[in-house]
């Protein structure tokens, strides 16, 4: 087989693998999501996020160790050795009967998660710099294994329960996933070659940890949380979301929730593409932009309020001749007054994209009462409802997810250009701290929920988020220009030749 076939089989079969972990990875946004729904376990909001954020957590604490390994002993081995490590705990989260073992069991399986260092580190290999951004993106496309869960596994349950008549059949799910593993991992040994970063094998794995002091490997790494670890808590999180916000059923929840899932990792691939074609640093700024935008929308609650309104106040003193819902009359003034009216029609089945308001006015004296100038004669009141239409919410979810995408794939073409010789240890360390907010996000939306009421207190975290994201991009950007003497002036009115995006060598 010659070189460049090692290399696309090398890359296929890595994709397959990380989208195989990644459906495991996310398993429980699904699995606990049911388990809480029909009454076998009662855990509170708090108690799933964690749940839902544990398996992350250890997939992002293992990135580095397993990047550095890939490093120092080649992807081949530590991918098959992952894969079966990884599927031990899967099987056995099928036979947990508490809080407590749920939660070991989901540590153990989120080594999955893990997968992405290896397989960034493997494919990176085999392709030359200029098409690395490609391969890479191609590869981040397994991030689409949560669409996998989240339209499979509510269908599996489904079928595995008898329609929810068996529901202890659940315990089949995990185990299913399980054996998938364990299939993945004999294929990727049998039809993979080994190959290895050069210089990795003359290399401590103190000098390998040497880039962790390049404040840029930091910087990345806040892109990644945002981009890619929130990503992950929301791919799970949108499907409670959609059941506690919408009523929607479990697989109804789960196919909505991969209309964010599942188009994001797919196009990751285009992200590489398009970072190699513009830079990743023009990328990134549409990337953060539009989510700023996105989320600044969706953090509008749904919503049903009244509040006070319009009043009426007397013109001038007297006594009050006649009072009814349509006007009040006091001594020859009359006063018009705005009437209730009729509900208005706010089913789900209608779209309304903007809020609707009405208000009215309530008398608050009788025939008879004498008034005085600037007395008030009838209270206002204001409703507003805003129906949060759950197909332009899923719409402006599935922008976020497509901006996502492709900003996963910019924030890894960063790394090969400045860490050429230490893909594994730089994208290993990148991916813990974007997974951590994978790990942290279903948490902080469970304790953010519990403590407002409202469910889209998330997406003003996210937002703000993206804010920061924007910021510290253009602070550095500024800096640069600065530090090379170049100006908006100098770039454009002189058409000076301006560097590519990724031809700036950023200070440390």
């Amino acid at each position: 087989m010659s070189e460049r076939s090692q290399a696309y089989t090398a890359l296929a079969m890595s994709t397959l693998a990380f989208t195989l972990c990644f459906a495991v990875w996310t398993l429980n946004g699904v699995l606990v999501t049911f388990l809480v729904e029909n009454g076998l376990f009662r855990w509170d909001t708090a108690q799933i996020g964690w749940l839902i954020g544990i398996p992350v957590l250890t997939g992002s604490v293992m990135r580095l160790p397993v990047g550095l390994l890939t490093d120092r002993f080649g992807g081949r081995k530590v991918y098959t050795i992952l894969l079966l490590l990884a599927a031990l705990p899967t099987w056995l989260l099928g036979s947990v009967h508490d809080y407590q073992g749920f939660l070991f069991a989901s540590l153990g399986f989120g080594l999955s998660g893990a997968a992405f260092a290896v397989g960034i580190a493997y494919s990176s290999v085999w392709f030359s710099k200029a098409r690395q951004g490609t391969a890479l993106g191609i590869f981040g496309a397994g991030n689409a294994g949560s669409a996998i869960t989240s339209m499979g596994a509510p269908l599996l349950l489904k079928k595995l329960t008898a329609g929810g008549t068996n529901l202890e059949a659940w315990r089949m799910l995990p185990k299913i996933y399980a054996i998938v593993l364990l299939v993945m991992a004999v294929a990727f040994f049998l039809f993979t070659q080994e190959k290895k970063a050069e210089g990795a094998k003359d290399r401590s794995f103190a000098q390998m940890l040497t880039p962790l002091r390049n404040v840029r490997v930091w910087r990345f790494g806040l892109y990644y949380f945002l981009v890619f670890g929130c990503f992950v808590a929301l791919a799970q999180w949108l499907i409670p979301y959609y059941v506690g916000v919408y009523g929607m059923s479990l697989v109804m929840a789960g196919l909505l929730a991969s209309l964010f899932s599942l188009p994001s990792g797919l196009i990751r691939a285009a992200g590489g593409w398009m970072s190699d074609r513009f830079g990743a640093r023009t990328v990134m700024y549409w990337t953060f932009g539009l989510s700023i935008f996105a989320c600044a929308a969706l953090m509008v609650p749904r919503m049903s309020i009244e509040s006070p309104g319009p009043s009426v106040l007397a013109q001038i003193g007297g006594v009050v001749t006649a009072v009814s819902a349509e006007h009040i009359t006091v001594g020859d003034t009359t006063y018009p007054l705005r009437t209730k009216g009729a509900e208005p029609d706010t089913r789900n089945d209608q779209m309304l994209v903007f809020p609707q308001s009405r208000f009215w006015q309530t008398p608050v004296v009788k025939v008879g009462d004498r008034v005085k100038k600037k007395q008030l004669l009838a209270s206002g009141t204001t409703h507003v409802f805003f129906q949060a239409n759950v197909w332009i919410f899923t719409f402006l979810v599935f922008m976020v997810g497509i901006v996502w995408g492709i900003g996963k794939a910019a924030v890894y073409r960063y790394i090969p250009d400045y860490f050429p010789d230490e893909v594994g240890v730089v994208g290993g360390i990148v991916g813990v701290i974007g997974g951590l907010g994978g790990f942290a996000g279903p948490i902080l939306f469970g304790y953010l929920l519990k403590a407002t009421g409202l469910w889209t207190t998330m997406w003003m975290f996210l937002m703000i988020l993206s804010v920061i994201c924007l910021v510290w991009l253009h602070a550095v950007v500024r800096r640069i220009t600065r530090e090379q003497n170049e100006t908006l002036y100098t770039r454009f009115e002189h058409h000076a030749p301006a560097l590519a995006p990724d031809e700036v060598v950023e200070p440390a």
